[in-house]
């Protein structure tokens, strides 16, 4: 929805391997998810902000010697990483509940106590009060686009009422250096003014919050969960945002099995995310739908969870996409590439199927698939050139300072 309006033309030379994700399907499945066109000593035009060409430097170079040139060192390229998760708007933090959770607190135990989301709610609240939303979001959209992120999706649902709700989603939607995806998760807990009566909070926001925010947002989410919202309260909630035009997607199975499979697929879901608590029944029936299972591997790491089922799912044939979870509670990281290093090392999945799974499937989940997660002709010339002449360093450097320099259509951010 928010899309850069800058653009460049430029033709970026010397590049040691071009890495993209093969083929021109999207979502990539099963075997295809591991299949990585590798073109070494190549070179990449962009005219207007989109790819004219990309492949062997001398073919590149002889169609579009004109164009200004930028020398890649003889380092190596992949496409601009798509963040298909996060909560990159919020106020304040969460390091006392981490040092909490160091100590032997459960995430559970201080959500229940107020802490967790409504810490997050009242310094979200705050922040909007004093008009800080935007600057917050720009902190946070230029720690991503530093470690190769050029299109995020961003969620609402730290603010639990009407207005600082419809301020996230503003927010998001407004012109910002990356492309920006607004979701509105106005279903991610009960709001504090509802005393824990959630039929009664989800009536406020389908009825009074709802038909503002749907014109802001592309897609509504809910946090499918105990203690948060049962199966029977989400399907009302995502039927109600369908009825605006949202696309539906749906956190699930993070600490229980809650149906929230079985509810995406009935309903046509774009993902079903988080996954951890999944069994293979679930994974199963996942893995034979067209609903994408979102993985966020810094999330498990942080809460110590059971891993999702990512093995079983690509096996099974299903669409398997990566994201961060940027938030302030359970994933507070901003690096796709720290994500790739954690799905091969905790996952099992391998550099080529966390690469593909980071962008094409990303792009997929977001709707933008026509046009992000390759390095191919007529693509945004979106792409993150690495501090390393081999593209797999993009998983293998775990934390480190692999990304060198991150274009957005052609402009270097």
């Amino acid at each position: 929805m928010a899309a850069p309006s800058a653009t460049s033309d430029i033709l970026i030379d010397n590049i040691a391997q071009l890495a993209s994700p093969a083929g021109t399907h999207a979502p990539l499945r099963g075997g295809d998810l591991a299949a990585v066109d590798v073109v070494p000593a190549a070179a990449v035009a962009i005219v207007g902000g989109r790819i004219a060409a990309a492949g062997p430097r001398d073919a590149v170079l002889r169609d579009h010697g004109e164009l200004p040139v930028l020398d890649a060192g003889g380092r190596a390229a992949v496409p601009g990483l798509i963040d298909c998760h996060t909560h990159a708007i919020f106020g304040g933090d969460r390091a006392a509940e981490f040092e909490l959770r160091a100590k032997g607190a459960d995430y559970e135990r201080i959500h229940a106590a107020g802490g967790g989301i409504a810490s997050s709610v009242r310094e979200t609240r705050a922040a909007a009060a004093s008009g800080r939303l935007a600057s917050i979001l720009d902190r946070h959209l230029s720690w991503m686009a530093g470690h190769g992120t050029t299109t995020a999706e961003v969620k609402s649902g730290y603010g639990l009422d009407r207005d600082t709700e419809l301020a996230m989603l503003r927010a998001t939607a407004a012109a910002h250096a990356i492309e920006t995806v607004p979701t509105f998760l106005g279903a991610h807990s009960v709001g504090p003014e509802f005393e824990g009566d959630a039929d009664r909070y989800l009536d406020f926001v389908i009825d009074e919050v709802l038909p503002e925010a749907a014109p802001l947002a592309e897609a509504a989410d809910v946090f499918l969960e105990r203690g948060s919202f049962d199966r029977a309260q989400a399907e009302r909630y995502l039927r109600a945002a369908a009825g605006h035009g949202l696309q539906l997607r749906l956190h699930a199975d993070q600490f229980s099995e809650g149906g929230g499979i079985e509810l995406a697929i009935e309903l046509r879901a774009r993902s079903v995310d988080h996954l951890e608590a999944t069994g293979p029944e679930g994974a199963a029936r996942l893995a034979a739908s067209d609903v994408a299972g979102v993985l966020l591997p810094a999330c498990v790491l942080t809460l110590d969870l059971p891993r999702p089922p990512a093995r079983a799912l690509i096996e099974g044939g299903g669409i398997v996409a990566l994201a961060t979870d940027l938030n302030p509670g359970s994933a507070f990281c901003e690096s796709l590439p720290v994500v790739n290093s954690l799905a091969c090392m905790q996952l099992r999945m391998t550099p080529a199927e966390a690469l593909a799974a980071s962008t094409v499937n990303a792009a997929w989940v977001l709707g933008r698939h026509g046009r992000l997660g390759r390095l191919v002709t007529g693509y945004d010339g979106d792409l993150v050139l690495l501090e390393a002449d081999d593209w797999r360093h993009l998983a293998y450097h775990l934390g480190g300072a692999v990304v060198h320099r991150t274009f957005k259509r052609g402009v270097a951010l």
